[in-house]
């Protein structure tokens, strides 16, 4: 059985999105020197239609898994769960999951001291993401049971 802990958890949250975003950005990279033309800054760089890959990768990766898996890799790794404030069993919405990753890079800049200042700070344990959504991020925690 399941238990659920709403507690700060910023240490495994921390962990978890790095878990995240290394992942995304390892394959945003790879991509880009596979695909892309070199640029003037000595990287590379993907014009037109080919731009919108990493944008599809991050929507798959962060968003997508969340909403059908329940958490991202990250999350998982970190026994870790976002859960709905105001619907579905806690259940999150497509909505809720793709708002409250479009501040991520509010929360992580700079080294994710906005995200940490928000945990601490606000009641239900929440980054500015999680707030603007109505959801948190919830420990799980298994527990053995004797029958």
């Amino acid at each position: 059985m399941n238990q659920v802990y709403n507690k700060k958890n910023i240490g495994k949250r921390f962990i978890a999105g790095l878990i995240d975003y290394v992942l995304l950005y390892a394959l945003i990279f790879a991509y880009l020197y596979s695909f892309g033309e070199p640029n003037n800054e000595g990287g590379f760089s993907v014009t037109g239609i080919a731009a919108i890959v990493p944008f599809i990768m991050w929507f798959t990766i962060i968003v997508l898994t969340e909403v059908f898996f329940g958490a991202t890799l990250g999350n998982s790794i970190m026994n870790l769960k976002p859960k709905s404030l105001k619907s579905n069993n806690g259940e999150l919405t497509f909505g809720q999951s793709i708002t409250r990753h479009l501040f991520d890079p509010i929360d992580m800049f700079p080294f994710g001291i906005i995200g940490i200042l928000t945990i601490k700070n606000s009641a239900n344990n929440q980054r500015l993401g999680d707030i603007i959504a109505n959801t948190t991020v919830v420990e799980l925690k298994k527990q053995n049971q004797n029958i």
